[in-house]
């Protein structure tokens, strides 16, 4: 039964891809949110100033992004906005470890299956350049609609670290930076639409036989909300081409190493437990 599913379902994107015309290109605007967990290492701090904090923190990561993508390629970027508020003063500080998803500029070819992703982070411009991952997508018979497009259902499982705490002042152990995270499993499940013949997505996500619409990723949650196909002005998408050139495992290696100097940076240390508060925030899943 799965065999014929999958048949099918590639029959239709055949079909749908021949009738389409071969400059084919479109935009689609997508909304990401992330769930934040925060532990406050002080019993002082106000509830209404906790409150305040949650509500801000929410908005950091409520963001909103375009992939504008043809047959074979895409681009995926931030749209502009106003400066979030920022978190800070009334005598606490907040330290963040890991990222708000996203980066600056994200481009994809699918046929030669590569990409190169220009991120600005720690104050300095990179451009990761490597081979797109090969995701094992497993099509489900499941179906629903957003918006107009009829939608199928789509997992994959994988591996990934537990989020790690950064200890409390009230504690006097201290948390081994170099200690290998522990790992657990996760299902991500993404909603594609065959109507529109491309095997790309948001983000990092692509391979199926149709644009994804929808992604569930642990806490990061990304919803397509709006889609023009074939706009009367031509899509141009081009390689970034700024930064300094590394590949993923490079990137990765470096990242790890600016985040462990923050962490140890802005850790509380023994003695400044009484002066003023300070909070944590571990963002994983």
């Amino acid at each position: 039964m799965a065999t014929i599913f999958r048949l099918l379902v590639l029959a239709l994107t055949v079909i749908v891809t021949t009738v389409n015309a071969q400059d084919f290109q479109g935009v689609a605007t997508y909304k990401t949110q992330r769930q934040v967990d925060i532990k406050i290492d002080s019993t002082k701090m106000d509830a209404g100033v906790h409150a305040q904090m949650l509500e801000m923190m929410k908005k950091q990561f409520q963001k909103t992004f375009q992939l504008t993508f043809s047959k074979e390629e895409s681009i995926y970027k931030q749209e502009e906005e106003l400066d979030k508020p920022q978190v800070g003063g009334s005598g606490f500080k907040m330290v963040m470890i890991g990222g708000g998803g996203g980066s600056d500029v994200l481009y994809k070819n699918t046929k030669d299956q590569r990409y190169a992703e220009q991120v600005d982070t720690y104050g300095k411009l990179f451009l990761v350049k490597d081979s797109l991952k090969t995701i094992n997508w497993q099509l489900g018979t499941e179906t629903k609609f957003i918006g107009e497009y009829k939608c199928f259902k789509a997992t994959y499982t994988k591996m990934v670290p537990k989020p790690r705490e950064i200890l409390s002042t009230d504690k006097d152990e201290e948390i081994d930076l170099d200690t290998e995270p522990e790992m657990e499993e996760r299902t991500v499940t993404a909603w594609y639409t065959p109507q529109i013949p491309v095997n790309n997505g948001p983000d990092n996500y692509q391979g199926l036989p149709g644009l994804i619409l929808e992604v569930h990723d642990g806490k990061l949650t990304i919803i397509c909300s709006k889609i023009v196909l074939n706009p009367q002005e031509k899509v141009e998408i081009t390689q970034p081409t700024k930064g300094k050139e590394v590949n993923k495992e490079k990137y990765e290696e470096i990242m790890e190493k600016k985040a462990k100097e923050m962490m140890e940076r802005y850790r509380p240390k023994k003695g400044d437990r009484n002066e003023g508060n300070s909070f944590s925030i571990s963002i994983g899943g």
